[in-house]
C-alpha cells in the first residue's frame, strides 16, 4: 500500500435494533433504526470513490454494520462452536478479513506474503479464547483500508488484468474488488444462520 494511504477506522453508523432474528426460518419484519437509516446502498454515494466501485463499497460497509448487530449479544464461547461439522462463527470472522486482504493484494498486482499464507492456514484453527470485538475490529480496519484503496483508483484501470493465486488465474482489478464485496456478504449470511442456530440452542 502506498505510504501516503494511512489506514483509519471506518465511519460506520450502526443502526440499533434494525434486525431482530427469532430463529433460523422466521424473523420479525425489518425496521429502520432510531437513526431512520436505510441500508447503506440507499444512502447515496460515498465521497471520492469511483462510481463503478460504489456498489462494492456499499456492500463492505453493510457487512461491517450487520456484523455488529448479528454478534451484539453472542458470547465469545459460542464463537468456536460447530454445527453439523460446518464452520464456526470465529472462522467466518477471520475468513472475512483474510479474503478481503488477499483480494486487495491481488488487485494491486502483488503476490501474497508469508504472513498472508500463514493467516490463510490458520483461519480454521480453533482459538481457545477468541475475542469478538477484536475479530470485528480486524475486519472493520481492513474495510477501511479497502475504501482508501478504492479512492486511489482511476476508473480507467479497473479493467486491467490481474492474476490470482499460484496458477495466476485470470481476473481484473474490478473483478477482484467485486468478489471481495460479494464474498463478504455471502459469509455474513452464513454467519447469521450459524449464530441464530447457536443462540436458539443455547437458550
Amino acid at each position: 500500500m502506498p505510504a501516503e494511504l494511512k489506514v483509519q477506522k471506518c465511519e460506520v453508523i450502526v443502526p440499533t435494533k434494525r434486525y431482530a432474528f427469532t430463529n433460523l426460518v422466521k424473523s420479525k419484519p425489518r425496521a429502520l433504526s432510531k437513526e431512520n437509516l436505510p441500508e447503506v446502498w440507499l444512502r447515496g454515494s460515498i465521497a471520492e470513490i469511483p462510481a463503478l466501485l460504489q456498489p462494492a463499497a456499499h456492500a463492505l460497509l453493510q457487512t461491517v454494520e450487520e456484523l455488529h448487530i448479528i454478534l451484539e449479544d453472542i458470547s465469545n464461547e459460542l464463537l468456536i462452536q460447530e454445527i453439523g461439522g460446518r464452520a464456526t462463527p470465529s472462522f467466518h470472522l477471520k475468513h472475512l478479513t483474510g479474503v478481503l486482504d488477499r483480494m486487495l493484494t491481488y488487485a494491486k498486482g502483488e503476490s501474497l506474503s508469508k504472513e498472508q499464507f500463514d493467516y490463510l492456514r490458520n483461519e480454521k484453527l480453533l482459538e481457545p479464547k477468541p475475542i469478538k470485538e477484536e475479530l470485528i475490529n480486524a475486519f472493520e480496519t481492513k474495510v477501511s483500508e479497502a475504501l482508501i484503496y478504492f479512492k486511489s483508483l482511476d476508473e480507467a484501470k479497473l479493467t486491467e488484468a490481474r492474476g490470482v493465486g499460484r496458477k495466476q488465474l485470470p481476473s481484473t482489478v474490478i473483478g477482484l474488488l467485486f468478489h471481495a464485496a460479494e464474498h463478504a456478504q455471502r459469509h455474513l449470511g452464513q454467519l447469521l444462520v450459524t449464530v441464530s442456530f447457536l443462540k436458539s440452542t443455547a437458550n
